[in-house]
C-alpha cells in the first residue's frame, strides 16, 4: 500500500518524524514508546483528520464551557466525594513504566553524596534556585504551561523552541506529552480521568501517576485531541520520536558538566581541581537541580490541589498556595489559574509574586513577546468569593 493509493503524493511532512514503514507496517512513536499499526494510510489519517488543528482551536477547546460542563458530569460532584478511583486508563493491565522510575530513584540516591566534603558547595546550593528559575521558571513555566499550553502569549518561533528546550532540560516529559496531560487535567480537573488528582492519594498526585501506564494518555486519539497543534510543528515531533527529548537532557548535563570542569582548571590549573569542579556541577547543576525542580513542579499537582486559600469559586480543588508559588515563581497561585488559565499573569492580588509572569512583561517591553494575556477581570469578578484570608 502506498501513498498514493490513498490519494496523496506523498507523506506528510509533519508525519516523517513519527512514522517508520516496514514491511508494510507503520509504527508510532509516543511519550518514547512504539506502537505498531497494519495499516499506514489508515493511522495517518486518522492522526491528521484532513484538517488541520490550529493552536487556537486546541486550547479553546480546552478552556470553553462545553468541556467544563463535561468534567462535571463525568461521575462526581464539583465538590461531591473526597475520593475518586485512579483513571479509567489505569488497571491492572497497566504497566509500570520503569523507564520513569528507575532515572528517579537513581537520581534520589545520589542525594547523600552531594552533601560529601568534596562534592559539597555553596555556589551548588545557590544554583538550585537559578537552574529552578532558569529551566524551569522560563522553560517549564513559561515555555510548556504558559505557552504551548494555554498560549498565554506570543513570541517569534526560534524563541519559542528556546523556552521549550529549556524546559526539556528539566526532565519533565517532551514538550507535546507535557501539554496532553495538563490539558486533560483542565478539562477533567479532580474528576476521575484527571491523570494526577490528589483526590486518589497525595501520592499518586504527586509521583505515582508518573510511574504507571496511562492509556488514556497514550493514544494516537489522545494526542490528536489534545496536542495536535504542538505536534505539528517538526522540533517538538523530533523530541517525540523515540527518546530524543531524552538526549537533550543528557547532552544539556555533559554541558554543564564540562563547563564546570573549565572553570575548575582556570581557578585551580590541575586536572584535579577541575574533576572536582565538574563533579560539583554534575550534581548540583545537574542531578540536584533536576530533583529540586522536579518536586516543586510535582508540588503542584498535589499540594496545590489540597491546601491553601481560594480567590474564586472553580470546578475542581485548586488551592493558592504560597509555598509553592515562591518555590516555582508563580506556579502555586494554582486557584487563579483554574479560574483564568488562558491569562499568563497567576499572580492576582498585590502580594501574590509571580516572577514568570513578571520576566514575560519584560520582554514585552523589549517587543519578544506580544500578546500578552492579561487576566479576565469581567469573568473573574462572577467567580470572586471575597477575602482569601478568611478561606
Amino acid at each position: 500500500m502506498t501513498w498514493k493509493n490513498a490519494g496523496l503524493s506523498e507523506m506528510p511532512h509533519h508525519l516523517q518524524f513519527l512514522i517508520h514503514c516496514e514491511n508494510f507496517r507503520l509504527e508510532f512513536s509516543i511519550g518514547g514508546f512504539a506502537f505498531p499499526h497494519p495499516n499506514p494510510v489508515a493511522a495517518a489519517l486518522f492522526f491528521m483528520n484532513l484538517q488541520p488543528r490550529t493552536s487556537n482551536e486546541a486550547v479553546n477547546d480546552i478552556h470553553s464551557e462545553a468541556y467544563a460542563d463535561e468534567a462535571l458530569n463525568d461521575g462526581q460532584e464539583a465538590n461531591g466525594l473526597p475520593k475518586v478511583p485512579r483513571p479509567v486508563g489505569v488497571d491492572g493491565n497497566s504497566r509500570i513504566l520503569w523507564e520513569y522510575v528507575i532515572p528517579v530513584i537513581v537520581f534520589h540516591l545520589m542525594i547523600p553524596l552531594a552533601f560529601l566534603p568534596y562534592f559539597f558547595s555553596w555556589w551548588g546550593v545557590a544554583f538550585l534556585f537559578i537552574g529552578n528559575y532558569l529551566f524551569t521558571s522560563i522553560g517549564i513555566g513559561a515555555g510548556y504551561h504558559r505557552l504551548l499550553t494555554h498560549r498565554g502569549f506570543k513570541c517569534p518561533k526560534w524563541f519559542e523552541h528556546l523556552l521549550a528546550m529549556l524546559g526539556v532540560c528539566s526532565f519533565q516529559d517532551s514538550p507535546a506529552r507535557w501539554v496532553l496531560v495538563h490539558r486533560v487535567h483542565h478539562q477533567h480537573s479532580d474528576h476521575q480521568p484527571d491523570p494526577h488528582t490528589p483526590k486518589v492519594n497525595g501520592f499518586w498526585a504527586h509521583v505515582g501517576w508518573l510511574f504507571v501506564e496511562n492509556r488514556d494518555t497514550s493514544t494516537l486519539a489522545a494526542y490528536d485531541k489534545y496536542a495536535r497543534d504542538v505536534m505539528r510543528d517538526p522540533l517538538y515531533l523530533w523530541l517525540q520520536r523515540g527518546l530524543n527529548w531524552v538526549w537533550v537532557y543528557f547532552a544539556h548535563g555533559i554541558l554543564l558538566t564540562l563547563v564546570g570542569g573549565l572553570i575548575g582548571w582556570l581557578v585551580t590549573g590541575t586536572g584535579a581541581g577541575a574533576l572536582q569542579w565538574a563533579s560539583v556541577w554534575l550534581l548540583w547543576g545537574v542531578v540536584m537541580r533536576t530533583i529540586f525542580t522536579w518536586h516543586v513542579t510535582w508540588g503542584i499537582n498535589s499540594a496545590a490541589h489540597m491546601w491553601g486559600y481560594r480567590n474564586y469559586e472553580t470546578r475542581e480543588d485548586s488551592r493558592n498556595n504560597w509555598l509553592f508559588a515562591l518555590l516555582t515563581n508563580g506556579e502555586g497561585w494554582h486557584n487563579n489559574h483554574h479560574a483564568d488559565p488562558r491569562t499568563a499573569q497567576h499572580g492576582h492580588r498585590w502580594w501574590e509574586l509571580d516572577l514568570t509572569y513578571w520576566t514575560l512583561v519584560v520582554l514585552e517591553k523589549t517587543g519578544l513577546v506580544t500578546d500578552l494575556v492579561r487576566p479576565n477581570r469581567s469573568a473573574l469578578s462572577r467567580k470572586e468569593i471575597g477575602d482569601p484570608a478568611g478561606n
